[in-house]
């Protein structure tokens, strides 16, 4: 048995952290020592003097290291939550924010059951498996130009029992039918922003997933321009934006003929999606 004490090695992990420049350090080292050890918040405050085994001493400085190089978090324990279910991540796919909840929300509020959704740029999937999860009897098809994606996608409806269709191709190339709902989380980072980026960001997730080209509305423009033919009367569009996009995204939908567009935005009172109803 190792002699380290978990809180112990705790503080060796978030000590470490806080040198390497890494900004929730404290936060970060206590999740990866959870992840590690299957322990909990709690362990922290009421078990502080349990010793770790070896192994899990040996792993979890191996786990600090990594973060401390700038992988994410998430690529080394491999999930992410999003709303309220576990999704697996990997160096193919955005790992799922917090800020791509609002768009979910959003649509929930108006999703009837039995609705048709295509989800473009569908990733790891998080997006269309949470709607699927939590509505009833709709019918979800997903999009993306990575195989590589779509495998993560499909494991993910695969752990948490939803099915979906999830088709290779660029936007709408590889889909048929109509549907009544179509929501979209695409690459919308302008091309001179991506170097400035977080290093976890930009180094370690998929460009593919990040340049929306020369002014990040290059994947807003296709999208609008083609989704009238793969929406019913009376459906609906939603995008996620970046925070300084509402307005040329409004104007793109409104100016392609879409009633209703609204801005909403998300906790921290910057815009974050836009949506409209196709007639």
């Amino acid at each position: 048995m190792s002699s380290m004490k978990y809180e112990e090695i705790y503080r060796f992990g978030s000590a470490a952290l806080e040198k390497a420049g890494i900004g929730e350090a404290q936060l970060d080292a206590r999740l990866l020592l959870e992840t590690v050890c299957h322990t909990s918040r709690n362990d922290l405050l009421v078990h502080g003097d349990r010793e770790v085994t070896d192994d899990e001493e040996k792993k979890y400085r191996e786990w600090i290291a990594l973060r401390a190089s700038r992988i994410p978090l998430q690529h080394i324990t491999g999930v992410q939550e999003f709303m309220g279910l576990e999704f697996q991540v990997n160096e193919n796919v955005l790992i799922p924010r917090q800020d791509t909840e609002i768009l979910v929300e959003e649509v929930l509020r108006e999703l009837t059951d039995g609705s048709r959704i295509l989800d473009l740029c569908t990733g790891s999937g998080c997006i269309l498996l949470s709607l699927l999860h939590y509505s009833n009897g709709c019918i979800g098809t997903g999009s993306d130009i990575s195989e590589k994606a779509l495998a993560v996608a499909r494991e993910n409806a695969e752990r948490l029992g939803i099915k979906a269709d999830f088709l290779c191709g660029d936007l709408f190339e590889p889909v048929e039918g109509s549907y009544d709902f179509i929501v979209s989380n695409p690459p919308y980072i302008a091309s001179g922003e991506i170097p400035h980026l977080m290093e976890e960001v930009r180094l370690h997730e998929p460009l593919s997933a990040l340049d929306g080209h020369e002014d990040g509305l290059f994947f807003y423009r296709r999208i609008v321009a083609q989704c009238p033919q793969h929406l019913v009367r009376g459906g609906s569009l939603y995008l996620e934006i970046g925070w300084d996009q509402g307005a040329a995204v409004k104007a793109l939908m409104e100016d392609a003929g879409f009633h209703e567009v609204r801005v909403t935005k998300d906790y921290a009172g910057l815009d974050r999606v836009v949506s409209g109803v196709w007639f």
